[in-house]
């Protein structure tokens, strides 16, 4: 059973989790512009 844990620990540990992360906040800063417009748009453009 160790031994299958460890495989899952070891495949897991060269993932980029860096990257990964980096992305995805990337990702939700892009997203968040249009979002942003968009909901101004939806309230007449009243923050």
């Amino acid at each position: 059973m160790t031994d299958i844990l460890n495989g899952v620990a070891g495949g897991l540990g060269g993932i980029n989790w860096e990257a990964i992360v980096q992305l995805t906040l990337v990702a939700a800063i892009m997203i968040s512009g249009p979002v942003v417009i968009f909901l101004l748009a939806l309230r007449g453009g009243d923050l």
